[in-house]
C-alpha cells in the first residue's frame, strides 16, 4: 500500500495570482504538440508559422470545448445553480470528449483555410495529442481528482481527506489513464505514423485506443458521485460518452483501408 503524495495543487502563487499544476499541463501538452508538429509540417507543406496556427486553433477548441463539454456532460445541475461556475476552469473540470469535438472543429476550420483534407489534418494531429492527454492526467493526479475504486493490488494507494473518501486504499487510476492515454498511446500513434498510411487510419487508430483504454480503466475509477453508475450497475458517464468513440474509431478503421496513402506535399519554407 502507498501513501499518496503530498503535492500541493498550486505550483506558483505570486500574491493573489496562483498557477495551478492542473493549468501548467495545457501548457505542455500544447507546447510539446507544437514542438513534433514543426518536426512533420513538411508532410503537409507546412511552415513553423502554420503549425502555431494549428496549435492556437486547437487550444481554443481544448479550453471551449472541454469546458463546455464538462458543463453538459457532467455539471449542469451546479451550471443551472451558479452560471458564473462556468469560468472557474481553475478549479478542474474539463472534458476530454468535450475537448475532442472542439479540436475537431478547430480542424475543421483550418483544414479549410489551408486546403488540406480532414482526414488527413486528422492523421497528422493525432500523435501530437497523447502527451497532453498524459500531461493532464498527472495534472488531475496533482489536483486530487479521479480517484479510483477500493483495492488491494500492492500500489493501490491511501488518498488524501479532502477527497471525502475512507481511510481504504485505493487504484491510481488517474496514473493508469497517464500510462495508457498518455505514454502507450503516444508510442503507438508516433510509430505508426513514422511512415505513410492509408488517409484515415491513425485517426481510428487514435479513436480506437483512447476508446479502449478509457472504457477498460473506468471499471476501476470512482465513477463521479453525483452521478454514479448510469446503467447495469456498471456503467459510467464516461464509457457511455466513450462507447460512440469506440465504435466510430473501429469503423473509421475499415473505411480507411480503402483510401489512398497520405502523400506528403512540398515543404513549404519557413
Amino acid at each position: 500500500m502507498l501513501q499518496y503524495p503530498q503535492i500541493d495543487p498550486v505550483a506558483i502563487s505570486l500574491g493573489p495570482v496562483q498557477i495551478h499544476w492542473y493549468g501548467l499541463m495545457y501548457v505542455v501538452g500544447l507546447t510539446a504538440a507544437w514542438w513534433l508538429g514543426r518536426r512533420r509540417a513538411h508532410r503537409l507543406g507546412l511552415n513553423h508559422d502554420d503549425i502555431g496556427d494549428l496549435i492556437f486553433y486547437a487550444a481554443v477548441g481544448i479550453i471551449l470545448g472541454g469546458r463546455l463539454g464538462y458543463v453538459l456532460f457532467y455539471g449542469l445541475e451546479q451550471l443551472l445553480a451558479n452560471p458564473l461556475w462556468l469560468f472557474r476552469v481553475w478549479d478542474g473540470g474539463m472534458s476530454f470528449h468535450g475537448g475532442l469535438a472542439g479540436v475537431l472543429m478547430a480542424a475543421w476550420l483550418f483544414a479549410r483555410k489551408h486546403r488540406l483534407a480532414f482526414f488527413q489534418l486528422t492523421d497528422f494531429i493525432a500523435p501530437l495529442v497523447p502527451i497532453g492527454l498524459g500531461a493532464g492526467r498527472l495534472g488531475n493526479f496533482i489536483n486530487h481528482e479521479l480517484p479510483g475504486r477500493i483495492s488491494d493490488v500492492p500500489w493501490a494507494m491511501v488518498f488524501p481527506p479532502m477527497m471525502g473518501l475512507g481511510p481504504e486504499p485505493r487504484h491510481p487510476s488517474a496514473l493508469y489513464e497517464f500510462a495508457l492515454e498518455g505514454v502507450v498511446l503516444f508510442a503507438v500513434l508516433w510509430w505508426l505514423s513514422s511512415r505513410p498510411r492509408q488517409r484515415g487510419m491513425i485517426s481510428g487508430l487514435f479513436l480506437t485506443c483512447y476508446g479502449a483504454f478509457r472504457f477498460t480503466v473506468e471499471f476501476v475509477r470512482l465513477p463521479d458521485p453525483h452521478l454514479g453508475f448510469i446503467a447495469f450497475g456498471w456503467l459510467t458517464m464516461g464509457q457511455l460518452l466513450t462507447l460512440p468513440m469506440l465504435i466510430a474509431g473501429l469503423a473509421l478503421v475499415v473505411w480507411a483501408r480503402r483510401q489512398p496513402v497520405n502523400e506528403a506535399k512540398t515543404a513549404v519554407a519557413s
